[in-house]
């Protein structure tokens, strides 16, 4: 279980680095739309891994 919590918490950071490159860079609106959904996304199975990890 902690591979996988490792591996969401690379692909968390990956994805705020592309959520925040698309702001920077003023990318149309569904592109940046898109990233925050991956973004949150990933946050949620985050969250629902490290709650099935407590005893």
């Amino acid at each position: 279980m902690n591979e996988q919590k490792d591996e969401l918490v690379t692909r968390i950071e990956e994805a705020r680095g592309k959520l925040n490159r698309s702001i920077d860079n003023k990318e149309d609106y569904d592109t940046i739309y898109q990233y925050s959904i991956l973004l949150d996304t990933l946050i949620e199975q985050y969250i629902v891994a490290e709650s099935n990890s407590r005893p």
